[in-house]
């Protein structure tokens, strides 16, 4: 089922970008499951455990620090990063995805937002203390990367830490079907972004089948990123 689950992604996700609107396939989606969180191939409704493991392993504790969540999906990332003691963040460009968050977390701390990563809201630039972006920039076409990781970059606070998650490859290896995995060239709009890269991870994690992953993650150093 999941790999049924995933074919149906690629298909919408193929004929969304074919015909020119590339982010359209996600609402879509969303709205087809009804519901139905088996339908979202990314959707395990628990913390992604590539997140969990860099938090524990680093001791995070979120207590009087902001944190963003880019794409936050059905929220249990944003969930974890709030239980954290993180004032959370989470967005979606998908409506039906926030409703749902609303819906699963009645009582949640966390500000569920529709918001897209090309056309962020203004007043989050330079204004979280540690945003994390996982899987969200593996299923965006090659050509929108660029702009996403830039836009990702200008989230990070003075002094404040982006993590980023996302399958990889080699260059000299195919793309693939979506998700797209990243090279490690791709991550540099980051550091070209006034980042600094203060650890980086090529591992293979625990799925059935392994999947390749980047874990990588960046500051803003004092004094940088300012007009």
């Amino acid at each position: 089922m999941a790999d049924e689950n995933r074919g149906t992604a690629r298909d919408l996700a193929g004929r969304y970008v074919a015909g020119g609107d590339p982010l359209g396939w996600f609402e879509t989606l969303y709205a087809t499951a009804s519901g139905d969180a088996s339908i979202i191939p990314w959707a395990d409704l628990q913390p992604n455990p590539n997140l969990t493991i860099w938090l524990q392993r680093h001791g995070i504790v979120g207590t009087g620090r902001s944190a963003l969540k880019v794409g936050c999906g059905l929220g249990d990332d944003a969930e974890e990063l709030s239980r954290l003691g993180f004032d959370t963040t989470a967005f979606d460009i998908s409506p039906t995805a926030i409703s749902w968050c609303h819906r699963r977390f009645p009582g949640s701390d966390v500000r569920y937002l529709e918001a897209d990563l090309l056309d962020p809201p203004g007043e989050w630039t330079r204004g979280f203390d540690l945003v994390v972006e996982s899987y969200t920039l593996q299923v965006l076409p090659p050509g929108l990367r660029a702009e996403a990781m830039r836009s990702a970059a200008g989230f990070v606070a003075q002094g404040g830490t982006l993590l980023v998650i996302a399958r990889g490859r080699e260059p000299s290896e195919p793309e693939g079907a979506m998700p797209w995995p990243l090279t490690r060239h791709e991550l540099r709009v980051f550091e070209e972004s006034g980042l600094s890269i203060t650890e980086f991870e090529d591992y293979t994690d625990d799925e059935d089948p392994p999947v390749r992953r980047f874990r990588a993650t960046y500051v803003l150093e004092p004094g940088r990123g300012t007009a």
